[in-house]
């Protein structure tokens, strides 16, 4: 069982930055591929970033390739994402999730999940 808790989310201008943290507890996170989703009102929770055991390989969605960096460290059973250039269309409840075996791009594919952190872009 696995236990994962974001933090980091708030209030941001269009263009700022913030980046988000998931902290890990109840296992080893280095076992695990992480995932970042995200969910607006209205719609979908969608596939954002993901990222292997070791860190060597990383996904994103195309929406916010270039801007968005996902990374983890082991040692301290966190994952981060790191968003810069954030946009109006970057509004959204953000959640970490996690999956033995190879990331996916899949929501059902992840088996753990935080509770969720708001980011809200203003104009």
């Amino acid at each position: 069982q696995v236990q994962l808790v974001e933090s980091g989310g708030g209030l941001v201008q269009a263009g700022g930055s913030l980046r988000l943290s998931c902290a890990a507890s109840g296992r080893i996170i280095s076992m695990y591929s992480m995932g970042w989703f995200r969910q607006a009102p209205g719609k979908e929770r969608e596939f954002v970033a993901a990222i292997s055991q070791s860190g060597r390989s990383t996904m994103y969605a195309d929406s916010v390739k270039g801007r968005f960096t996902i990374s983890r460290d082991n040692s301290k059973n966190t994952v981060f994402l790191l968003m810069n250039n954030l946009t109006l269309e970057d509004t959204a409840v953000y959640y970490c999730a996690a999956k033995s075996g190879s990331f996916s791009t899949l929501r059902p594919a992840y088996n753990y999940w935080g509770q969720g952190t708001q980011v809200t872009v203003s104009s």
